[in-house]
């Protein structure tokens, strides 16, 4: 009882340290299991025990047999699962073949390349030197997000190294199976043939049952068949259902089967999604904290001084500084990417939770089967993951304003409201390939929304504003823009909002006691003196139309505009200059005058007759 309190403490009271320090969490959580794991054992324990034994070994310990591997793997399946929810196809229009490079022909350079290395340097058998090749080609989900979230990367820059985390996990994992599946058997021939129809598989039930159980589930819900308090528990079994179904039908095939279904549903115009994808993120924090400190605590003295050798630095040097570019800049050879963005995915590329736990499995499995040199697997991959996350953590920020791979200045916009007024602004924004954001409390408009294919999120802003702060993809929002019917919301989310999401501004609407009172306390208020949410609505629902209007020079924008405000029913929005920047109107600081030439005035309502 104790040991498993004394688990969940400790890791939550990690993850606290690595938001306070805004460090990736795998780092506090690394080192606390080797405290109350191997050091405590060597240096503190006066019985000779460590603190935290994970596996049961006649005296004590928590988990029986293989019993602490099962629940590693789970616990890694609902933590894909969650990472598969966040990852939305409209991210990947520019990078897609990128990313189908990198989890392809990048894993096969790493494979390839880390194995001989390996081999050379430590004089292991092949077969030993690619199961550790295998088991580092994926990358974190767990440990690239909060990296991500801390730096404001270019959009196609945090995209690939997100859908790589993700995408990779049950491939590495697919790879390392195969290749301790030869090691282990007896007779090598024939091996092949098996491989191949093995991984054949694997891919096909992991992604039919991943697919199908994901539109089962998503029906489900958005026919309100599961009641509302069992809808989190709801998923999460299903989550484990299907990855238990999948691994009894074909063998290693449950991570590829809930990454396939968190993708299906991620992408589903699904009911709650935000909800359910709060809920994971929670219980994956939880699982991360306890996962990361067992396995790190399974890890024993004798494990640590074996790699305490040059090789092990020589290895590492390898794997980071020439392995890990040459496979980044062979995948995105002739991409849109440039030069100084390839550097920056090559420099970040920290391991995570899935190298560590298959690495503790394998490792113990092939020790006990009598292998010679298994005893380095757990080890090295632990070197790996713990000196590229300490790696990455310490220095991407840096390096990315050195490269310059950092936003200078978002273009994106948060929308805070989906009514009508807000979906048709929206619509129009997404039409010229801006990126768009909208949150509201109220899932009929925010249903709306979604149906218009844009990127909606439900969202309670007294309670909920974490969801945003924490969101990856909102690193590129640079614009916020405040259109509900009510002041008090629009106030607090400008006071909650705007400097994380108002680089280029900061607006709300004008109140109707403004509007009476043709006072306002800021120079804030969007679009016009004239109209306050009720009638921006109701124009907006007479005149569904957002239209564009060529300028000339500045005389002719100042007359539009004023004769604009002795009209009804059309409303100024934006500016568009020529460099295709936007210029939000607002009443009383209109900035944008005299800054350069512009190509078109932006307006909502009836068609002008000039």
């Amino acid at each position: 009882m104790v040991e498993i309190g004394g688990i969940v403490i400790l890791g939550i009271f990690a993850q606290w340290v690595a938001w306070r320090l805004k460090i990736p969490a795998i780092l506090p959580l690394i080192i606390t299991g080797l405290v109350v794991g191997p050091i405590s054992q060597e240096f503190f324990s006066l019985d000779g025990e460590k603190w935290i034994e994970p596996i049961w070994n006649g005296k004590k310990g928590l988990f029986p047999g293989e019993s602490l591997y099962y629940f590693v793997s789970l616990a890694i399946g609902i933590i894909l699962f969650e990472g598969g929810l966040t990852l939305r196809k409209n991210e990947i229009r520019n990078v897609a073949p990128v990313i189908t490079k990198l989890i392809t022909l990048g894993s096969l350079v790493t494979f390839i390349c880390s194995g001989f290395v390996t081999h050379f340097l430590f004089n292991l058998d092949y077969e030993l030197s690619f199961l550790f090749a295998a088991l580092i080609i994926v990358t974190g989900p767990t440990v690239i997000a909060p990296i991500l979230r801390n730096i404001p990367l270019k959009k196609d820059v945090s995209t690939v190294l997100k859908w790589e985390g993700i995408l990779i996990d049950p491939l590495g994992a697919l790879a390392a199976v195969l290749v301790f599946d030869f090691i282990s058997v007896e007779e090598v021939s024939g091996f092949t043939q098996n491989a191949f129809f093995g991984f054949a598989k694997i891919v096909f039930f992991g992604s039919l049952f991943g697919y199908v159980f994901a539109k089962a589930l998503a029906f489900a819900i958005n026919k309100k068949l599961i009641p509302h308090y069992l809808l989190n528990v709801v998923s999460l079994s299903a989550v484990l259902l299907v990855f238990i179904e999948s691994e009894i039908v074909a063998h290693e095939s449950g991570l590829l089967s809930v990454v396939v279904m968190g993708m299906v549903l991620g992408n589903s115009n699904l009911k709650n999604y935000e909800e359910l994808l709060s809920f994971k993120e929670s219980l994956s924090i939880l699982l991360i904290s306890m996962l990361f400190i067992l396995l790190a605590a399974n890890v024993n003295m004798e494990d640590l001084i074996l790699i305490f050798r040059w090789e092990t630095l020589v290895l590492f040097s390898i794997v980071v500084f020439i392995i890990r570019p040459l496979a980044v800049f062979l995948s995105t050879y002739k991409s849109s990417l440039q030069v100084n963005e390839r550097l920056f995915i090559s420099w970040v590329g920290p391991r995570g939770i899935v190298a560590a736990g298959i690495a503790s499995l394998f490792g113990t499995k092939l020790m006990k089967q009598g292998v010679e040199g298994a005893e380095y697997i757990t080890p090295l991959v632990f070197t790996i993951v713990l000196g590229t996350v300490l790696l990455n953590a310490t220095t991407a920020r840096k390096f990315a304003r050195i490269l310059k791979v950092v936003s200078k200045k978002s273009t994106g916009i948060l929308i805070v409201g989906a009514s009508d007024i807000a979906r048709l602004i929206s619509t129009y924004l997404e039409n010229t390939n801006r990126q768009v954001y909208i949150i509201d409390n109220n899932p009929v408009n925010i249903q709306r929304a979604k149906n218009l294919g844009l990127n909606a999120i439900s969202l309670d802003i007294y309670d909920d504003e974490d969801i945003l702060t924490d969101d990856i993809e909102l690193n590129d929002v640079g614009y916020l823009l405040c259109l509900t019917a009510s002041p008090e919301i629009n106030n607090l989310a400008l006071e909650k909002f705007s400097d994380q999401f108002g680089e280029n501004g900061s607006f709300r609407l004008i109140s109707y006691q403004e509007l009476l009172n043709q006072e306002q306390d800021d120079d804030t208020p969007l679009f016009s003196r004239k109209y306050d949410f009720n009638i921006l609505n109701e124009i907006a629902l007479k005149f569904p139309v957002i239209h564009e209007l060529d300028i000339v020079d500045d005389d002719y924008l100042i007359s539009v505009l004023k004769y604009t405000e002795e009209l009804e029913n059309t409303i100024p929005l934006f500016i568009k200059d020529d460099d295709g920047k936007l210029h939000v109107i607002t009443y009383q600081k209109n900035d944008f005058i005299n800054v350069g030439k512009y190509s078109q005035l932006i307006y909502l309502g009836k068609k002008l007759d000039l």
